[in-house]
């Protein structure tokens, strides 16, 4: 198993993988069109965001989204703010998610971030266990605005 930054082709596998849950399936989730390419060439194109992959001999397993945030809080240090974390269904429970959650953490530890946050649908009790493991804290209560 191998973490490594997604590439174009892994595209389609990805937008499998967003749309392999319940939440997933009830939002537009289809096939790959202009606005997955436009919005996957844009983070391909940030220094500071991160399409990441689990490659298992070739085949996308997983997925999960890094973005570095600039901030003026503690003390000017960047976030790591983690995004959708997907892992295929039929590897789930076998600890492919903390391995690749960890693995997340670590490089924003290398990078000299000076937290990792990240947001879980209300809905997701299982989600919100698995990361109060991984040692993550309810600390904030946390808003959208869908446009």
């Amino acid at each position: 198993m191998i973490f490594r930054e997604a590439v174009r082709a892994d595209l389609p596998a990805v937008v499998a993988l967003l749309a392999d849950d319940v939440l997933g399936k009830a939002r537009d989730f289809a096939v790959v069109d202009e606005a997955y390419e436009r919005a996957f060439a844009d983070i391909d194109a940030d220094p500071r965001n991160f399409l990441v992959v689990a490659d298992d001999g070739g085949e996308v397993v997983a997925c999960l989204q890094i973005t570095y945030i600039p901030g003026l809080g503690r003390h000017g240090a960047e976030r790591c703010l983690i995004e959708a974390v997907r892992v295929r269904s039929d590897r789930r429970g076998h600890g492919l998610g903390r391995q690749f959650v960890t693995w997340a953490i670590e490089q924003a530890k290398a990078r000299g971030c000076g937290l990792v946050q990240l947001t879980t649908d209300k809905s997701r009790v299982d989600a919100h266990r698995f990361y109060a493991r991984l040692g993550f804290v309810a600390s904030h209560e946390g808003m959208k605005l869908v446009l």
